[in-house]
């Protein structure tokens, strides 16, 4: 068990670095400035944390926290906002390229910029042509949709931390993936409505997109801080008596579906942008807003109530 837990550990921070180094790989590749590569120093952090993991915790992660999902974050993010700030700085002067919208664009591909000669030189050309064919807005969705998978997997491959039931992993490692649908359609559809002129909307849809993901590496809406045998029969506060509800309430106001409304009503209100879309997924993110708060409304109304109840004699 404890060297399943090892390898465990160890497998999934080094498929992490292995996505990072291919977004530092594509940032250094669309740059062309072997600057970049200095970028994988970011990795250090994620690899000091493996070994400290391994050593004191015997490969476990922490209870209500995840170091080794923060520090992947950190170090992939500097390369996809890289890769998105040059894709919109360059949207009309990219040349034309193939779109994955079709398996016969796919096959069509692979079969022309595979048939050259067996040596290494002609394979290297090869495969710079091939990942050269493909559109520079394929490759960043490519990365975010491989991001976001590999925060859920990852979680669900690291091993669990101390306190942490099988149960609990499930509800969180589903909660993940809505959180990480939402993510996805926001960065992509968002992104999609930026004007020409607009580059600095660019970087608020950025920087709320990276605010959105500090929800992975926070297992606070799932995990209770203390079992239900311990504080029936007390006198426990709000928070303690309900924390699950009152966390996943406030990732959802403050690290979602707040956020992703504020920026929608600013892009259609200041950046004059108006479809259909954006006016449905607006008005889905006002009613989950509107939704949270009443529930919170609720929970307190519910617990003042329980609370007078107790204390009548």
């Amino acid at each position: 068990m404890i060297f399943f837990t090892f390898v465990s550990a160890i497998i999934t921070r080094v498929i992490f670095i292995l996505i990072s180094l291919i977004g530092v790989w594509r940032v250094t590749w669309i740059k062309h400035d072997y600057m970049y590569w200095f970028l994988t120093f970011l990795f250090l952090p994620l690899v000091i944390e493996m070994i400290i993991t391994l050593k004191r915790r015997k490969g476990q992660d922490y209870k209500w926290f995840s170091p080794a999902i923060l520090l992947f974050l950190i170090s992939i993010i500097p390369s996809m906002w890289i890769l998105e700030l040059h894709h919109q700085q360059n949207k009309l002067s990219d040349r034309q390229c193939k779109k994955l919208n079709s398996w016969a664009n796919l096959r069509s591909t692979f079969s022309n910029e595979t048939s050259a000669n067996s040596t290494v030189q002609n394979y290297l050309n090869t495969l710079d042509k091939l990942q050269s064919s493909f559109c520079p807005n394929d490759w960043i969705l490519a990365l975010h949709q491989v991001l976001l998978i590999l925060l859920i997997v990852g979680k669900w491959l690291l091993p669990l931390g101390g306190g942490v039931t099988k149960d609990e992993l499930s509800q969180l490692l589903l909660i993940f993936v809505g959180t990480a649908a939402d993510i996805l359609e926001f960065t992509s559809e968002t992104l999609s409505d930026v004007k020409e002129n607009s580059p600095h909307l660019v970087y608020i849809i950025l920087a709320v997109w990276t605010w959105s993901m500090l929800q992975f590496p926070l297992h606070l809406a799932v995990v209770n801080s203390k079992p239900k045998s311990e504080t029936e029969g007390q006198e426990v506060g709000l928070l303690a008596r309900r924390s699950t509800d009152i966390w996943t309430i406030a990732e959802s106001l403050f690290l979602q579906d707040g956020p992703f409304l504020v920026v929608r009503l600013t892009v259609m209100t200041h950046f004059d942008v108006f479809h259909q879309m954006l006016v449905f997924f607006a008005i889905k993110n006002f009613l989950v807003v509107i939704l949270n708060l009443y529930r919170l409304v609720v929970i307190c109304q519910n617990f003042k109530r329980s609370s007078r109840g107790s204390a009548v004699p």
